[in-house]
């Protein structure tokens, strides 16, 4: 791994800011380093409003979704929520059609099935309107590239709202709306919402005009910060400020699908790594396995009893899920050691029995292995599909526009794709990807990159800094866990492997020269995920240095401080 020491501020500004806010200088240099340099700015990250939530009429064409929606209402004609089968899809239809169905009862839910029609609109889905009398549809996280699709339904007296946060194509969808703030010609402040962020700005909008406020929204937003959670979209903006709220709904008042999901767990207090790693993949696995709907009918569950079944069942899914994800991971990498192809610049594997489920989760294990842009095939019908994944700051949607020839559809983000081509077209799509990834890619991407934010010792590590940095959360992109270093550290004497196969590292660690600055012995806990294969950097009390992230480890109802270790040197 690349350590990155990332430049100190000015220490001029630091110890402004520092004596404007009353706090440590290193709490300082830290909110300077996220583009916080004064008293109104830390103010707002600190204690973020849903005050400051932008007016949702900014975002193009929503006084005309607003509009239609109303009209649909007054003439009485029946509305169908369509959306993904992910976890930003189904929330976002949880989302939209509650809402709706508070004062209307014309509502209906879509999700289509992962394997019969793929991703985003589908005909299958049109025809499904038609021949239950929809006049309206709104469709949510999918749609800003579904040009044939929504003439298809125009066709058949069928409208279309699309609320999406994907990347729009040359032209857009002639729908009666397209709200996506990645639009070209939408001015919307903050164009980084997920999904089921775009979703809930029209509900706030709709809200407005019914002269509901922002404090009447609050119970939504469990869904839309699971939404954030999981598609890893910045913790930024209003991201932030939505996320923020959203957690504390989930933690206080939750809806009784995510209770039901909370009480499987048996984990009391959630943070939005929790949402991330244990809400989220347990609704995705109603997608992966079975059908999104199972997920749209357990966040939209009013009846706890009910719910208490469906989330039995979303848990059963997830143990199959975690099977296939295992077992999948597995043989790609013996396909990748079989063919003792020497690893180029990217990884693409694929077998036509592996689970179009769970292909995304095995591209994010190879890639978190090879650190490549990857892809992981299966058959889906007569054609193949992929998940695409990609290493931080190469742009893995741009590489796959650059094999457009072979591509029959893909969509995406980023660091994230999927794509479905023809079978024969599988091989010249192989080789075109790693030329146009080889001749685009800044090499040194392709060695994985801890961004440290400060060095430190440990006798500067308290309870009321871990206080302090507890309120730099919800973490995610654009605003991560502060990451420190540590020279010349030892262990006690006492590390040793833990966890299935020994994969983990666990250890007491201590300055090498014994003592601090007081003269006072001081060592703190220590966990390295992931890190077993380093304990020969550790023992016999070797010195070393350690990048890491302050956590708080609970046991047996106490509390205590430790470092979560990212990497040793």
């Amino acid at each position: 791994m690349r350590w990155t020491l990332k430049p100190k501020p000015e220490q001029q500004q630091i110890d402004q800011l520092a004596q404007a806010l009353q706090v440590d200088g290193l709490v300082a240099h830290l909110l300077l380093q996220r583009g916080i340099s004064t008293y109104e700015e830390a103010k707002a990250f600190f204690r973020p409003q849903l005050a400051d939530l932008y007016d949702p009429f900014l975002m193009k064409d929503m006084d005309v979704a607003v509009n239609r929606i109303e009209r649909a209402i007054e003439n009485g004609e029946n509305i169908l929520v369509y959306g993904d089968y992910d976890v930003d899809g189904t929330t976002s239809v949880a989302l939209v059609s509650s809402y709706l169905l508070e004062e209307y009862p014309n509502v209906a839910t879509y999700i289509p099935d992962r394997y019969d029609e793929g991703y985003g609109i589908s005909f299958k889905g049109i025809d499904f309107a038609e021949d239950n009398v929809f006049s309206l549809i709104i469709a949510l996280d999918c749609g800003v590239k579904a040009i044939e699709k929504v003439a298809y339904a125009s066709e058949k007296g069928i409208d279309f709202i699309i609320c999406d946060h994907h990347r729009p194509g040359n032209q857009l969808p002639n729908a009666v709306a397209v709200l996506d703030p990645k639009r070209d010609d939408c001015s919307y402040p903050y164009d980084e919402l997920c999904g089921c962020g775009v979703g809930f700005k029209l509900v706030q909008a709709l809200a407005a005009k019914k002269g509901q406020t922002i404090d009447d929204l609050i119970p939504y937003l469990d869904l839309v910060a699971t939404a954030i959670a999981a598609d890893i979209v910045p913790m930024t903006g209003e991201n932030r400020v939505l996320a923020y709220y959203g957690l504390k709904v989930i933690n206080s008042n939750p809806r009784i699908g995510i209770q039901a999901i909370i009480n499987q767990i048996k984990k009391r207090e959630l943070t939005i790594t929790d949402v991330v790693f244990i809400i989220a993949p347990r609704i995705n696995a109603a997608g992966r396995i079975e059908h999104g709907q199972h997920a749209v009918n357990l966040l939209t569950e009013t009846d706890f009893d009910q719910a208490e079944i469906f989330a039995k069942q979303i848990e059963e899914f997830n143990t199959d899920r975690r099977g296939l994800d295992k077992e999948i991971t597995q043989e790609a990498f013996a396909q990748i050691l079989e063919n003792d192809e020497e690893i180029g610049f990217t990884t693409v594997v694929y077998k036509e029995s592996w689970h179009k489920g769970v292909i995304g989760i095995v591209a994010s294990r190879l890639t978190e292995t090879y650190y490549r842009p990857t892809l992981v095939f299966t058959k889906s019908g007569e054609k193949l599909a992929a998940s695409a994944r990609s290493v931080k700051g190469f742009d893995v949607y741009n590489a796959l526009e650059g094999c457009a020839e072979y591509i029959e559809q893909f969509g995406g983000h980023k660091y994230a794709a999927g794509l479905t081509l023809l079978e024969e077209q599988y091989s010249g799509f192989k080789k075109q990807f790693e030329k146009v990834v080889s001749e685009t890619i800044d090499t040194s991407l392709l060695t994985p990159e801890i961004k440290i934010d400060a060095q430190l010792e440990l006798n500067q590590i308290t309870p009321k800094l871990m206080r302090i940095l507890n309120q730099f959360a919800p973490f995610g992109p654009g605003n991560m866990a502060p990451v420190f270093m540590t020279d010349n550290l030892q262990d006690t004497g006492y590390a040793k492997c833990v966890g299935e196969d020994d994969k983990h590292l666990k250890c007491k660690v201590r300055p090498s020269n014994d003592v601090t600055s007081r003269g006072v012995n001081r060592s703190i806990d220590a966990i390295g995920f992931n890190l077993g294969n380093k304990i020969n950097l550790v023992v016999n009390k070797k010195p070393f240095s350690a990048a890491y992230v302050l956590d708080e480890n609970e046991w047996n109802g106490k509390i205590s401080l430790q470092l979560r270790i990212k990497d040793i040197k």
